[in-house]
């Protein structure tokens, strides 16, 4: 038991409870039945359920469109669902992961003086003819006009945008700087052939973060603790990503980086030094480049999903829109500006691809939809006395691990097998499982407990499994 609190408490997933958070429990969500008090039970749950390969298949349209196992997954257990190409319906479970994710996220710019904003998603087609992306940007931009004839794009990014928002402030002080602002919002590009599901599709969230600062020196320090700010995110989440150096691309600026999660199906490709740790997408090196530029050793090539971008742009922008800010001079000065983006719904997708098995999604910790399912037994079974136990169970945890309210599943399908059962929620890839089997009847009762990050199976009593689910945080 002690090895399994040490064991959990040392995942990487396992991060501080907001304690303006834990205590919540929106009264919406929980399914008040007789005698039973407030329990959130999965025959209640909006969960379209396509758990054999050929019904998944039939989803997408067309089987070849079915190319990576976060995809398939996603689709298999009812996380996502098709509404045209490259545009997904996010079901219930992963809604709560992605809110989860946007928590964290909020927490980790907040850290640093991030402030956040909402800007429209329709942005004004002068704002992108002045930088002349209106036509740059391609087919890829999302255009249209309203009744009036007023073009318009749906913003893939909104560095014009926030630009001209700081423009027009004409009070501005360089007291007031850096200022850092972000957004978490729904973004738009007209893929040319959207693939991998939520990995490369034609809407889907991000978090853009902007910022100004009031010399070059000043942003680049802003750059390194925004960069920081991404590395301590996805250390949270538990993964392994590596910041590399990359082209500026359409968005511009003198310096930018990309952080990539390495995994097979990664459309980057990547070059990374053993020696001196030197890594870069391929499309800022020479094709035919195999030693390192910075000490010479041998590259190793390997692939990866962007999941974070990182742009130093300079004045590029705010040259353009006039963008000023009052020096400590009293004179009128150029903002020095950069601009940060995450992939929100590429990261759920990212980590699935990451971490699950080829059959059964894993999460990190910190983004689980539900933190525990509970298992009653079979109606009917040899075991189905202790089904009053396993709804005491519940109540137990939720009244005695507080920050576990409204985390608690229970699988009430008591017309399906404990085998069944486990099965799926094996494949739903909860992070602990907990099942009132024949030892649920013994004097004390024991509570099987699978601990699906960790690949360990315990039997535990009521005051066992409270003290391993104390060690969970969520946020």
């Amino acid at each position: 038991m002690e090895g399994l609190l040490t064991r959990c408490r040392a995942l990487p997933a396992w991060a501080t409870c907001s304690p303006q958070l834990s205590g919540y429990v929106p009264h919406r969500f929980h399914h008040r039945a007789p005698g039973r008090g407030k329990r959130l039970v999965l025959s209640r749950m909006f969960q379209p359920q396509n758990l054999r390969e050929d019904q998944v298949l039939s989803l997408e349209g067309r089987s070849g469109e079915l190319t990576c196992k976060s995809q398939r997954l996603m689709l298999q257990v009812g996380l996502i669902h098709p509404a045209s190409s490259g545009c997904y319906h996010l079901l219930p479970y992963t809604v709560r992961a992605m809110e989860k994710l946007v928590r964290v996220i909020d927490q980790e710019m907040q850290a640093i003086g991030g402030q956040k904003v909402n800007m429209p998603s329709l942005s004004p087609a002068e704002l992108w003819r002045a930088t002349s992306r209106w036509d740059s940007m391609g087919k890829e931009l999302l255009k249209l006009r309203d009744r009036h004839g007023k073009e318009y794009c749906l913003g893939p990014t909104h560095e014009e945008a926030i630009t001209a928002l700081i423009a027009s402030q004409q009070t501005l002080s360089y007291k007031q700087l850096p200022l850092l602002l972000y957004q978490v919002t729904r973004k738009f590009r007209d893929e040319p052939r959207p693939r991998f599901g939520l990995l490369r599709g034609r809407e889907f969230y991000m978090k853009d973060m902007y910022t100004f600062d009031s010399s070059p020196e000043t942003a680049r320090q802003t750059y390194s603790l925004v960069c920081d700010a991404y590395s301590s995110l996805l250390d949270r989440l538990g993964l392994q990503c590596v910041k590399v150096q990359a082209d500026v691309g359409s968005i511009g600026g003198t310096m930018s980086h990309e952080f990539q999660l390495p995994v097979d199906i990664g459309e980057d490709r990547l070059a990374v030094c053993p020696s001196c740790g030197f890594s870069a997408n391929m499309e800022t090196l020479d094709l035919s480049q195999t030693n390192c530029p910075a000490c010479q050793g041998p590259l190793t090539k390997t692939k990866g999903i962007e999941v974070g971008h990182t742009f130093y742009l300079g004045t590029k922008y705010s040259s353009i829109f006039s963008a000023q800010f009052t020096n400590v001079h009293g004179k009128p000065s150029l903002a020095e500006m950069g601009c940060y983006g995450l992939g929100v719904t590429r990261i759920l997708a990212a980590v699935i691809e990451a971490l699950a098995t080829e059959d059964c999604i894993r999460w990190p910790g910190l983004l689980a939809p539900y933190q525990v399912c509970l298992i009653s037994p079979k109606k009917g079974s040899k075991e189905e006395a202790a089904a009053e136990l396993t709804g005491h169970l519940y109540d137990h945890i939720t009244e005695a691990v507080p920050q576990l309210q409204g985390e608690v599943l229970l699988d009430d399908r008591t017309h399906l097998t404990i085998g069944n059962r486990l099965k799926d929620a094996n494949k739903f890839g909860y992070p602990f499982v907990i099942i009132a089997g024949k030892r649920a009847l013994d004097d004390p009762a024991q509570f099987e407990v699978w601990c699906q990050n960790t690949g360990e199976v315990v039997f535990l009593t009521r005051e066992g499994v409270l003290e391993l689910l104390s060690q969970v945080q969520v946020v």
